[in-house]
């Protein structure tokens, strides 16, 4: 059985991310999807609006086949680590020949030309010297690949366009036989803020969801996906932000040493005594406005401020860079998902985890020496353990879920109308 891939956080899943599968099962018939997902904390340094399970369910009822967790160890990460992540996971399954994502500007050809660039000498003296002069990672790179392609900058800094390029990296270094697959971005433009159609940013969903706009943020949603979100709310499960983490966040600024903080990844140049500052400030803005520099973009910040709630270890991330995802998480399965499920149980380089307990006990983190599975499992349970406690509810920020939670069997046909 061979499938398409997708890389995807769906926070939360939207009509853009439908037309996104549509779009990929119009290309590819019967072939199953899988999607590797983020789990309960995103790319950009932020808290998922729902939990993962939620969310791969939502994905399942809009047409994906099997949901799978990425580890928080790459989920988490600027966008070249976060790429070569997932590529490298949805590879280790052995089923996945196809992968498709989504673009700004989807000429396959440009984006293999940026791709290319990247690793070209004369443009790396171009970003390092981008990088000293005080850029971020993304505009340094944008502006030096527009330079060395003569391609658009409009088209080399576009989010979904970094990510392409990156994926396409990914591909050529970990996954040769993977065929590449970009899809045409639809409607709002990524950083849009306002929901003004049935296609709408995620930013502009998620801004809707937390300023109360319910209804404003639902006319951008498929029906299943809306009838989940408001289940969740309804029952205090989300959605779940930043503010409902900030006490938990400075209480472990202010245990943690210094010298602590400078062992987190993306923590340099002395920015461990910004976050010790930082962490007497009264609220998130407040650190945030302690922590903010030309050098530091707001999305690097808060996802060392993930790494910080997480505590993890760059020289133990650094040693999973080298080794890639060490196994794939079930979160949720439709029908097609199950029979792709038992085509990797012979074809899978990784343990496919259909239950924790069978790979980590809640015992073993009782100061016991960890297997690397076993330290980047934990990684994903405490994850699920701090996230929870910015539930609205306190009956769901009971700790130990990911030792409780079976994957979701989605039995009803997916829902997209």
């Amino acid at each position: 059985m061979r499938a398409v891939g997708i890389v995807a956080e769906y926070n939360p899943f939207h009509n853009g991310h439908r037309y996104h599968v549509e779009e990929t099962r119009r290309l590819y018939g019967d072939a199953p999807i899988v999607a590797a997902m983020s789990g309960n904390f995103m790319q950009r340094g932020e808290p998922a609006l729902f939990d993962k399970w939620t969310r791969a369910e939502m994905a399942v009822r809009g047409g994906v086949d099997l949901v799978l967790e990425l580890p928080v160890a790459f989920a988490v990460r600027s966008a070249q680590f976060f790429a070569a992540g997932a590529v490298r996971f949805l590879y280790s399954l052995g089923v996945v020949d196809w992968l498709s994502f989504g673009a700004e500007h989807p000429e396959l050809g440009a984006l293999k030309l940026l791709a290319a660039a990247v690793d070209d000498e004369t443009v790396r003296a171009v970003m390092r010297s981008r990088l000293d002069a005080g850029e971020t990672y993304a505009a340094a790179l944008g502006k030096s690949l527009a330079a060395a392609s003569g391609l658009p900058p409009a088209m080399v800094a576009s989010p979904n366009n970094i990510l392409a390029v990156e994926y396409l990296r990914a591909i050529e270094k970990f996954a040769p036989y993977m065929v590449p697959c970009p899809v045409a971005r639809q409607g709002a433009h990524y950083h849009e803020k306002v929901v003004a159609g049935a296609i709408a940013s995620a930013t502009a969903i998620r801004g809707a969801l937390l300023g109360g706009r319910t209804l404003e943020a639902f006319g951008a949603m498929p029906p299943s996906a809306r009838e989940l979100a408001e289940r969740c709310m309804a029952e205090g499960r989300g959605p779940v932000s930043w503010g409902g983490l900030t006490v938990v966040l400075l209480a472990a600024l202010r245990r943690a040493a210094v010298a602590e903080l400078a062992e987190l990844p993306d923590v340099t140049e002395g920015l461990e005594y910004k976050m010790k500052a930082a962490g007497a400030a009264g609220g998130l803005e407040g650190s945030l406005a302690v922590l903010k520099s030309k050098r530091y973009s707001l999305t690097r910040l808060q996802r060392v401020l993930v790494h910080a709630l997480l505590m993890t270890d760059r020289r133990t991330v650094a040693g999973w860079d080298e080794c890639g995802p060490l196994y794939a998480r079930v979160l949720a399965f439709s029908g097609r998902g199950r029979e792709l499920l038992r085509a990797m149980a012979k074809t899978a380089a990784v343990p496919v985890v259909t239950k924790t307990t069978h790979f980590l006990h809640s015992r073993d983190l009782d100061g016991r020496e960890l297997t690397p599975l076993q330290a980047m499992l934990a990684l994903d349970a405490l994850a699920t353990d701090v996230y929870s406690l910015g539930m609205p509810n306190p009956e769901w920020r009971r700790g130990g879920r990911d030792f409780r939670q079976s994957p979701l069997y989605v039995a009803c046909r997916p829902v997209g109308s």
